[in-house]
């Protein structure tokens, strides 16, 4: 086995050019597959991170009120059962965050734009003020009640500088027409796949233009120390609530019609309660499309593998036939002195082996040199990609399962393609192999 392999080795720098062309091209095919399974493995977390950061949370909790007209009502009225059951628990939380959002048109010198408004406790979220790229104004300016931070788009559209003041039409929790008075009080950069999807106030006034009562708001948010911990901490916590006969509706939502959040938030639609009903849901669930896009992308890796290693083969398989012509005194002296079928065929199938080691080899290393160099950029905050970066730079993750599985697919294809070659070449009959003028 040993010396099989050595001749193989010494064969392929026989042929170094040859060898170089074949190694080559394996290792373009795994340089391409490794940068696509790199980019799908940080992709769910990064867009989970930045999301986490805008949504201020890992796990979220609502509460619904059915009316006599049939209407959800969403708030929380007394959260304090809420925190009591939290505290029970040893969750690894960092910190509650509360906010109240809604859709409303903002109407400023003739033009409206829809926009969703973000309620916050700034003095409370000082971390989500780091997330934020300003191109105008300042933090401070939200000391003013109805002061409010859009993205550069929408200030754009509607011609706004910085201390103009707009009107906002908006519905109340319980779906009565409103109007309200916001002042600019800083512009964000427009952070591209998911920009002017919200602007930013502050909580108090955001409450008082839904009719909100005073401790009342929309979500309660969890924000956790590690995003690994999401699915086990809401599950503690929902054991918790329902310890405490809280009326909450189910985690197991019907999703046959409809993806798993849409089946979650449409729950309770037909049924009538009373009182509040709370929802738990989580960042997971909201992002779970998401994960079926990073599905997508290994799969699709996987085909390109396949269908470059299919091309990659063909050239494979002439090559060791051409090799076998070449070589076929070669063979036959070696049959003579004694090597069996099997060592000829092993020669060949170890030549083939090593250009796919040393090809795969390659292509891991140039993927890994172009993933540290792509990493070095800081491509912004403000970059339409950004919902995809950690903190301005692309990140790679490759997992061991996927190496290993495009380690298998090299070797398995590999061997196969050259596999007819050596058969043919283990099987010439030694006195007719030294009778051919190679």
């Amino acid at each position: 086995m040993i010396q099989e392999m050595k001749i193989a080795f010494r064969n392929l720098n026989r042929q170094k050019k040859r060898s170089f062309l074949l190694a080559g091209a394996i290792g373009f095919g795994i340089m391409i597959v490794t940068l696509i399974n790199g980019f799908s493995g940080a992709f769910i977390e990064n867009v989970s991170e930045n999301f986490s950061h805008l949504l201020a949370g890992h796990i979220f909790v609502e509460g619904v009120e059915k009316s006599d007209r049939g209407r959800n009502n969403y708030f929380i009225q007394n959260d304090q059962v809420l925190i009591e059951g939290i505290e029970s628990l040893d969750l690894p939380l960092r910190f509650l965050t509360k906010r109240s959002d809604f859709d409303g048109n903002l109407v400023y010198n003739g033009q409206t734009i829809r926009q969703t408004i973000v309620g916050a406790d700034w003095s409370q979220e000082n971390y989500f003020q780091d997330r934020m790229m300003l191109v105008d104004g300042s933090f401070a300016n939200m000391s003013d009640p109805q002061g409010l931070i859009l993205s550069q788009d929408i200030t754009e559209r509607l011609g706004l500088g910085i201390g103009d003041r707009m009107l906002v039409k908006l519905k109340t929790y319980t779906g009565q027409q409103n109007l309200g008075e916001f002042v600019l009080a800083a512009v964000i950069a427009d952070p591209g796949l998911i920009g002017s999807m919200s602007g930013y106030a502050n909580l108090d006034y955001v409450n008082e233009l839904l009719n909100l009562g005073p401790g009342e708001y929309k979500i309660l948010g969890l924000y956790l120390e590690n995003m690994s911990s999401i699915d086990d901490s809401v599950a503690s916590l929902y054991a918790a609530l329902e310890e405490r006969d809280i009326n909450l509706f189910p985690r197991d939502a019907d999703a046959e019609d409809a993806n798993y959040i849409e089946a979650l938030m449409n729950q309770g639609e037909e049924e009538t309660w009373e009182g509040l009903r709370y929802r738990l849901y989580t960042l997971n669930d909201i992002l779970s499309e998401v994960q079926d896009l990073v599905t997508v992308l290994n799969v699709a890796s996987l085909i390109i593998l396949l269908v470059l290693f299919i091309i990659i083969m063909v050239g494979i398989t002439n090559t060791f036939r051409m090799v076998m012509l070449e070589r076929v005194r070669e063979i036959g002296t070696i049959r003579a002195l004694g090597v069996q079928q099997a060592g000829v065929l092993w020669m060949f199938l170890y030549e083939a082996l090593f250009i796919g080691l040393l090809g795969f080899a390659a292509g891991l290393t140039l993927a890994g040199l172009i993933m540290a160099g792509l990493h070095t950029i800081n491509w912004g905050m403000d970059m339409p990609i950004f919902i995809l970066l950690k903190n301005g730079h692309m990140t790679f993750r490759l997992f061991a399962w996927q190496l290993f599985m495009n380690l298998a697919i090299v070797a398995g294809l590999t061997l196969f393609a050259a596999y007819g070659p050596a058969r043919k070449a283990a099987a010439l009959e030694p006195a007719h192999a030294l009778r051919i003028q190679g």
